[in-house]
């Protein structure tokens, strides 16, 4: 066996940022100056005062530009991150039979969210092997229905639509945890496209940022006023209330919500959305083009309308073995390339987002080229 630690890359090969995780994701140097800058006046003050509200109303003020909201649609934040926020979904948004899209590790855990809520009709769950993803189709007597946009565990990515046929009043809800920033997005096809920061917009995690409809908050009043028990952290209408005071419930992280505001208004100076999908498209044309020339290596969504351009996963012949390749790149400071632990394949996965150059994805395929050619 090759001592892969022994296999160095020339520098001259290497990115200029080595970091590729799905999540945490790389977080600019830039907005970690700009932190540093106001660290003192800033971290450790209270998040009831204005000092952290402003930043809070900067966030939310750079979201709703960056995803161009229609009228009446609402910033709404919470603490927990997104694995909080599918317990919230549950608690405040399905009033009683949900129909879940599950086509990788993140889909299946909010329908067993659902699915193991009491006071829940058990769902109708559409499934679909790795690599792939079912259609959503109407149900009668549906009242929610919920896919993920990408699924950071395989690298599938699906259209934001509305079901077609469904009920009147039935909501449309979104797992954006992967791909907002990087995706596409008509906010009209969605009642709610909740997310958390850690990925596009490279920040920290244990906060959600959810975009919500006015039939979203309609219903999220509606429930709690039906006397349904919800948990004071799990409260939706909560959540609203204070985010429309520019706060949350809970006490956040200063530095999330910080880096999180940084990072939507460099993408909003760049262009916006349209701005940040295309660079996240090239970097994705650049890693699956790569994939497919080589002889050893192939996307694992054989789909190329189902292929991410946020998260890729790139399979190996079984004469190449990913894991020491993952080992290889990570002793030469290219780091968070291995697979996602459930999925169990001989595979890369690689984030694209847009705070990682399209530069430094070219120069990771080569890397990858100079490795595999040495083990």
């Amino acid at each position: 066996m090759a001592d892969v630690t022994g296999i160095r890359i020339p520098d001259e090969l290497k990115p200029a940022d080595g970091r590729f995780g799905s999540g945490p994701s790389k977080v600019r140097p830039e907005a970690v100056d700009a932190l540093r800058a106001v660290a003192t006046s800033y971290l450790g003050t209270s998040h009831r005062q204005r000092t952290v509200r402003d930043q809070v109303a900067r966030l939310r003020r750079g979201v709703a530009a960056l995803f161009d909201l229609p009228e009446g649609y609402e910033v709404v934040l919470g603490l927990g991150g997104t694995t909080a926020f599918w317990d919230v979904a549950a608690f405040s948004l399905v009033r009683n039979w949900a129909q879940c899209a599950s086509f990788g590790e993140f889909g299946a855990k909010f329908a067993k969210v659902v699915k193991t809520a009491p006071f829940l009709a058990e769902p109708s769950v559409l499934t679909a092997e790795p690599g792939g993803a079912p259609r959503l189709r109407a149900e009668a007597g549906v009242d929610v229905y919920a896919t993920p946009h990408n699924e950071t565990s395989t690298g599938v990515a699906v259209p934001v639509t509305r079901v077609a046929g469904a009920d009147e009043g039935a909501l449309m809800l979104h797992d954006a945890t992967s791909a907002a920033a990087g995706l596409p997005l008509d906010a009209r096809e969605t009642d709610v496209y909740y997310f958390a920061p850690q990925k596009g917009l490279a920040s920290e995690g244990g906060l959600w940022i959810a975009l919500m409809s006015p039939a979203a908050i309609a219903r999220a009043y509606e429930i709690k006023e039906s006397g349904r028990y919800i948990p004071a952290f799990l409260d939706l209408v909560t959540a609203i209330e204070n985010s429309r005071q520019e706060q949350t419930y809970n006490t956040p992280a200063l530095a999330t919500i910080f880096l999180a505001a940084e990072q939507v208004e460099w993408i909003l100076a760049h262009g916006g959305l349209a701005w940040a999908t295309k660079r996240c498209a090239e970097s994705a044309a650049t890693l699956y083009g790569g994939a497919e020339r080589s002889p050893v290596a192939r996307p694992f969504v054989s789909d190329p309308a189902l292929r991410s351009s946020v998260v890729a996963t790139i399979d190996f012949d079984e004469s190449v073995d990913a894991a020491r390749i993952a080992a290889v790149l990570r002793a030469n400071g290219i780091v968070d390339t291995e697979p996602y632990r459930k999925l169990g394949r001989n595979q890369l996965r690689i984030a694209m987002y847009p705070a990682i150059e399209p530069a430094d994805i070219e120069a990771l395929v080569a890397c990858l080229d100079y490795v595999i050619e040495r083990l």
